[in-house]
């Protein structure tokens, strides 16, 4: 055999090895969400109520955001955008899912988990799920983890319950497991360990992790809870260092199999909190089920070892929609074109490049007043919907033909470099050109998404 054949059949015989190769230096990545965690829940974002050293770890070793927005005031329709790079109302998830609507993540959209396991990554979501409630295999025709490009799955179609201990409402890839012992985020992280340890090894890994604190019913280990016994909600600040307590525990298990410089970690929260009026949202206006900054703005960090240096603090807006592009460019896959992806990539802002938006970031949520919100630059215009749109918790599918109906007045204008609280009077007379702009860009963008929303009154399954 001549040298040129040999070489040939050597290649041949080792491409699968070189190819696996390629595949497993891309990076891990796992998402943390927080369910209702406001802006100043974190003492690395300033609270004085709780401890949360881990997350603090995880800022002060890679970037911490201080203008990072949820993709909406309530839980649902912020997962559908994490997952999708899509605001939200495009998505057809106007608010958050209960079983008696037909609404949830259509099967239609494209993931972040299929993405990634197209790209040859094991994937798994463990923790609450919330954008459809058919996870016991048989129970329904809503698309579970499973449909949406996930390997593995450990869920909740909600909250824990009866509350965060002893939960007996997860479903494991189909099957219900029944009351599960211990704490919902320690459970949710033992899982992860789990999967992790007994995954394919070969393949670079995805955990989505969506934990259950702070949403109520909460509640955290008696020592926790003691500790803030003079505060004003003590479970609820216990969990949430439970919650940094768990994701310890993880990223010591990620230390442990030497995985801890490959692996990219998010985390985030889905909305803000609650308990606003305890401080939980800081200095910002309102909380969760509004598109006050308190409802919208939250916590957001990223550390990518290697590539984003320890200790930045980027002030540029960001938010939950960026996700999915950044994904994306990280590990060179090209973004869907067969739909519009609103977030963009994040990268070029981590890496000193100039990162100028193509379109201001977007928010709709009907119940609100202000029921329509864009963030561009340091400026934010509000406005509310000419119709009167019921102000309604539990969402309403006949309220559709409103919501693609109405058009959009009382516009103001803030900016929030210099007026964070949202106290100022509407800037919109001394900025008339800014305000202008802004109002036929939000106006624009507004029509494009609702004419886009799946019109759930008229979906069959």
């Amino acid at each position: 055999m001549d040298k040129r054949s040999l070489y040939i059949v050597l290649m041949l015989m080792f491409l699968p090895i070189l190819v696996q190769c390629q595949i497993s230096k891309k990076p891990n990545i796992i998402i943390l969400l927080a369910d209702d965690l406001g802006y100043r829940d974190l003492s690395s974002y300033g609270s004085t109520q709780v401890q949360t050293p881990v997350i603090d770890r995880l800022a002060s070793e890679g970037v911490r955001f201080t203008d990072f927005y949820a993709g909406s005031a309530v839980c649902s329709p912020s997962r559908a955008s994490l997952l999708t790079g899509r605001f939200s109302v495009r998505t057809g998830v106007y608010s958050w899912i209960h079983p008696s609507q037909k609404m949830h993540l259509p099967s239609g959209e494209v993931t972040i988990a299929e993405v990634l396991k197209k790209s040859g990554y094991s994937t798994a979501h463990i923790g609450k799920w919330h954008l459809g409630d058919n996870l016991v295999e048989g129970s329904g025709p809503r698309p579970n983890p499973k449909d949406q490009g996930f390997d593995y799955w450990l869920a909740t179609a909600n909250n824990a319950i009866p509350s965060h201990y002893k939960p007996d409402n997860f479903v494991r890839n189909g099957k219900a497991v029944g009351v599960a012992q211990g704490y919902s985020s320690g459970i949710v992280v033992d899982e992860t360990i789990s999967w992790l340890n007994n995954r394919e090894k070969s393949k670079p890994f995805f955990v989505n992790l969506w934990f259950h604190e702070p949403h109520a019913p909460v509640a955290a280990p008696d020592e926790l809870v003691q500790k803030h016994k003079n505060t004003s909600k003590p479970a609820y600040y216990g969990s949430i260092e439970n919650m940094d307590y768990a994701i310890g525990k993880l990223l010591d298990h990620l230390k442990k199999i030497g995985e801890t410089d490959n692996t990219i970690v998010i985390f985030m929260s889905d909305n803000g909190s609650y308990m606003g009026q305890f401080g939980s949202n800081g200095e910002l206006k309102n909380g969760k089920t509004t598109l006050w900054e308190g409802g919208i703005r939250v916590p957001g960090i990223i550390k990518y070892p290697g590539v984003i240096p320890a200790g930045i603090i980027e002030n540029t807006p960001a938010g939950v929609v960026d996700i999915f592009p950044t994904i994306c460019d990280i590990i060179n896959v090209e973004l869907p074109r067969d739909r519009t992806i609103d977030g963009e990539s994040l990268m070029p802002l981590l890496s000193n490049q100039i990162n100028k938006r193509t379109k201001p970031l977007y928010w709709f949520y009907s119940p609100s007043r202000p029921v329509a919100v864009i963030r561009d630059g340091d400026w934010s215009l509000i406005a509310d919907p000419e119709l009167d749109i019921p102000h309604v918790n539990l969402f309403n599918e006949e309220l559709i033909g409103m919501i693609k109906g109405t058009a959009l007045n009382n516009f103001r204008l803030f900016n929030l470099r210099s007026d964070p609280k949202q106290n100022t009077e509407n800037l919109a007379s001394e900025n008339p050109i800014i305000f202008e702009s802004m109002k036929a860009k939000m106006i624009e963008l507004h029509k494009d998404i609702v004419h886009e929303a799946v019109d759930w009154r008229k979906f069959e399954w």
